[in-house]
């Protein structure tokens, strides 16, 4: 069971609503929509997929690290390794 099970419904929605958002990018950029107001879209989605990154991370740790941690071993050296690479991806993009 993923860490956000609980919310994946949430999850879900907010993925659908972006969508949204970049299928209406791509109207804008049909319909030749002024550039500053596609970018200022674009920045929305953005934030909006950022958003829905930093609510899954957030859930890794609060779940699936924490558990690795409680139970030791070499498994919780992996999980905290692996939320670090997700943290560097992140700050990248």
């Amino acid at each position: 069971m993923h860490g956000y099970s609980g919310d994946k419904q949430a999850y879900l929605t907010r993925l659908r609503r972006v969508e949204g958002q970049i299928r209406g990018l791509q109207r804008m950029v049909e319909d030749e929509a002024y550039c500053i107001d596609v970018l200022t879209q674009v920045s929305a989605a953005t934030r909006a997929l950022q958003a829905v990154a930093l609510g899954l991370l957030e859930e890794h740790i609060s779940h699936c690290v924490a558990d690795a941690i409680n139970s030791g071993g070499p498994e919780a050296e992996a999980k905290v390794k692996e939320a670090s690479a997700a943290i560097a991806r992140l700050v990248r993009s």
